[in-house]
């Protein structure tokens, strides 16, 4: 598991102008079971994606291809942690 947390690095008008390709890129990546949860920080500073990847390389390679990344608006930092409590509701997640 991964947590990714985006700091925008341009003014929030010119974020702004990327989010509809940023949130369709998410969907992609909701679909495919990759991406579990996401939301903007407060302050909106940036966001925060929970990601379930095979590797960090694999989640590197998807940060590449965010809007966000592409049009340089986002910096990212990825830590990789291992799920070893949960809620009931997430213990499908949990690999003890």
């Amino acid at each position: 598991m991964f947590i990714i947390s985006l700091s925008y690095v341009a003014p929030l008008d010119q974020v702004d102008t990327h989010l509809a390709a940023h949130r369709a890129f998410l969907r992609e990546h909701y679909d495919k079971g990759v991406l579990l949860m996401s939301g903007r920080k407060v302050p909106r500073d940036g966001g925060i994606l929970i990601a379930d990847a095979a590797s960090r390389a694999e989640v590197e390679a998807l940060v590449r291809r965010d809007p966000f990344h592409v049009a340089g608006v986002a910096r990212y930092d990825i830590t990789e942690f291992v799920p070893s409590m949960t809620s009931d509701a997430l213990a499908a997640l949990r690999r003890d």
